[in-house]
């Protein structure tokens, strides 16, 4: 065919993008579009931290595209009016896409393959979801045997390099990349490709080693912080996967080998919980254990707002919600302790909870979003025991040891004692005068007694179980 357009989604790279590749064979002049879905971002679940983000992967990829002799076409609208509208004006003969497997995306893309020549290729995930299933030709639902079936197939393969040149596209009306505030993380998470690889590259060079100990401790910087960059497409799923397994097979350092062990199976996780999403759409509405639908959750709007603030008087909490809503961003063993929280000890729907974080994380994912938040609450697939409820005193003194990460984000508690950083109501009320943390005045007294919650949410599980 003459002209192709490739429909990019969440795929912001020229490198390792197969739908891209696909185009590039099958057409002479491939012409890049990015479509401004209302449905998207006027979602509910939408965050302006990650529309910002996104907004500037689009101009970062706009540069790169240029570089090549090719431009970026931005429309707004609905996806199927405006493909008709560019094949139209393009004479476009074909679409190409990344896959996706979220509800919503699968049933716009059927919608526009019905009406137009969409073809969808694999690459959000290392294995189409779905075709990863049991012998029998059910999905999994249980991860380890999962991750078994996963490291039986054949590694995906080599990524592939992006394209020296890209034929120039036809002159087209282009609305260009809206213009929209910087995210307050930006200098911390900067956007792009190159960024991407670069900051793959440190990881390897030098954290990784450190993973395998180190990936839980909060007060340390020892994680990827590769997220926000899988989730836009900056960075292939294929990218990372092959960089831990080079890792695993080259390098003689037995640390780093065990970090990439680790690593790579998180990324496996990532891919569990895509084929779950893709297999049983309903988990973004209800339980994936049907067993757990009815628990009696609180309708606590102050509660929920306590913890969404950071004022639950519990400082690793407080923290972590202080960190997403200034940052966009939160370590994953945060992620936890704030999700065990909000679902135990103040027994609040996960519900709100998971759209809560998708209206704030740069990295929101639906599939690893949902997966986490049921894994917490004991209603999901290889679910943590409903009875796992985080202590989080507990959960601060083994992953904050020092109080370095609280009083970052809590500077109420800034010169606390260490022995009191993680429950700062036990300090003596002269020691709260005499470094200016009262408990209820500078900082807020627990919103629940931890030991008494947990047993009423032993209870409401127990209950509500069928």
């Amino acid at each position: 065919m003459n002209r192709a357009i490739w429909w990019i989604r969440r795929d912001l790279r020229l490198s390792d993008n197969q739908a891209l590749a696909v185009a590039l064979v099958e057409a002479e002049i491939v012409i890049p579009v990015f479509i401004l879905d209302p449905n998207s971002l006027d979602s509910q679940y939408n965050s302006q931290q990650r529309m910002a983000f996104l907004f500037e992967g689009l101009r970062s990829l706009e540069s790169d595209l240029r570089k090549k002799g090719s431009n970026l076409i931005v429309r707004k609208g609905n996806p199927l009016e405006v493909l008709h509208i560019l094949c139209a004006e393009a004479e476009a003969e074909g679409i190409f896409a990344e896959a996706d497997v979220s509800p919503y995306a699968r049933q716009r893309d059927t919608r526009v393959m019905r009406e137009l020549p969409l073809e969808l290729i694999p690459g959000i995930t290392l294995h189409p979801a779905d075709k990863l299933l049991k012998p029998d030709g059910s999905p999994y639902s249980v991860f380890t045997p999962f991750r078994r079936m996963w490291y039986s197939l054949p590694f995906p393969g080599k990524p592939l390099p992006a394209p020296e040149r890209l034929a120039p596209p036809p002159s087209l009306a282009n609305h260009g990349v809206p213009d929209f505030p910087r995210y307050s993380y930006a200098d911390s998470l900067p956007v792009g490709e190159a960024i991407a690889q670069s900051r793959l590259a440190r990881f390897l060079s030098s954290l990784i080693k450190h993973y395998a100990e180190d990936r839980n401790r909060m007060d340390l910087d020892h994680t990827s912080q590769l997220s926000p960059y899988l989730r836009f497409g900056m960075l292939s799923a294929r990218q990372a996967a092959w960089a831990a397994h080079v890792a695993q097979a080259f390098e003689r350092d037995i640390t780093t080998r065990q970090g990439a062990d680790v690593w790579l199976n998180e990324l496996i996780w990532r891919e569990f919980y895509a084929t779950i999403l893709y297999h049983f759409p309903y988990v973004r509405l209800t339980a994936f254990r049907p067993k757990l639908r009815y628990i009696q959750w609180f309708e606590d709007t102050a509660g929920f707002d306590a913890w969404s603030a950071g004022r639950s008087g519990y400082p690793v909490v407080d923290a972590a919600m202080r960190q997403l809503n200034e940052t966009g961003w939160m370590h994953n063993r945060a992620r936890m302790i704030t999700a065990s929280f909000l679902t135990k000890d103040l027994l609040i729907d996960w519900r709100q909870g998971e759209r809560y974080f998708m209206q704030h994380l740069l990295d929101g994912d639906p599939a690893a979003n949902n997966g986490g938040w049921q894994w917490i609450a004991g209603t999901g697939t290889d679910a943590a025991p409903y009875f796992r409820i985080f202590n989080p005193v507990l959960q601060g003194k083994k992953f904050d040891p020092h109080g370095i990460y609280v009083r970052h984000w809590v500077p109420e508690l800034s010169d606390v004692p260490a022995r009191f950083i993680h429950n700062p109501w036990e300090m003596p009320t002269h020691i709260q005068e005499k470094v200016g943390c009262v408990i209820g005045k500078n900082y807020p007294a627990p919103m629940v007694d931890h030991a008494k919650a947990r047993q009423r949410a032993l209870a409401a599980y127990r209950e509500g179980a069928i």
